[in-house]
């Protein structure tokens, strides 16, 4: 089994996306209405997640906290730690969710001083000696 704050570090995120395009209607929208791949795996997540949950009122509560204050960290930390809850509760729950996320990326890196990128990189990434970088705006 994944370890719940791995999962959690992919579950969240994927979620979260969801509630930032629908707001509180992520909580009663059909799957097939969502137009991101990112939106939809955030919406099948939520849905297992509430069907699966005996009281599923915190999470809804975070999830309408996070919809009226996108852009609180503290909003997204709340509905972390509910899902958090449900996890931790509900070990079989994890394992399912875990399931449905997509495969990460395999990474090496080729030698001494190289860089490993799972995923998108904005800016300069050097190595070596005495490298200079200037980035323009």
């Amino acid at each position: 089994m994944m370890d719940i704050n791995s999962l959690l570090g992919q579950v969240v995120p994927a979620v979260g996306a969801a509630v930032g395009a629908y707001g509180v209607a992520v909580l009663n929208r059909a799957e097939g209405q969502a137009a991101d791949a990112t939106v939809q795996l955030g919406q099948r997540l939520l849905d297992r997640i509430l069907h699966r949950t005996p009281d599923r009122t915190p999470i809804e509560a975070a999830v309408t906290d996070l919809a009226e204050a996108a852009d609180d960290p503290d909003a997204l930390a709340a509905l972390r730690f509910q899902i958090k809850r449900v996890l931790a509760a509900d070990p079989s729950l994890a394992t399912e969710l875990a399931k449905l996320l997509p495969e990460e990326p395999t990474v090496r890196g080729g030698g001494p001083r190289s860089v490993e990128v799972g995923g998108d990189v904005s800016g300069i990434v050097s190595t070596g000696d005495g490298a200079w970088n200037v980035q323009g705006r």
